[in-house]
């Protein structure tokens, strides 16, 4: 049922990658390709939740939120 609560928010945010994963760590190119990113200047719209954030802090060093 918390899942559901969190979809019924509604509530985005836009990542953005500028950085290269190469010479990253492995679990920081996976975490990228969670986002649905994995080239520079790809943008991704993904639901504004704790699990989202934790993996945007996580490759806060590649990635910029545009919008949220």
């Amino acid at each position: 049922m918390a899942k559901d609560a969190k979809k019924a928010t509604g509530k985005t945010i836009t990542v953005e990658q500028y950085a290269s994963p190469i010479r990253r760590p492995q679990d920081q190119r996976a975490t990228l390709v969670g986002l649905r990113l994995n080239k520079i200047g790809r943008r991704a719209v993904l639901p504004d939740t704790p699990d989202v954030r934790g993996m945007v802090a996580k490759v806060a060093h590649m990635v910029r939120i545009v919008e949220g």
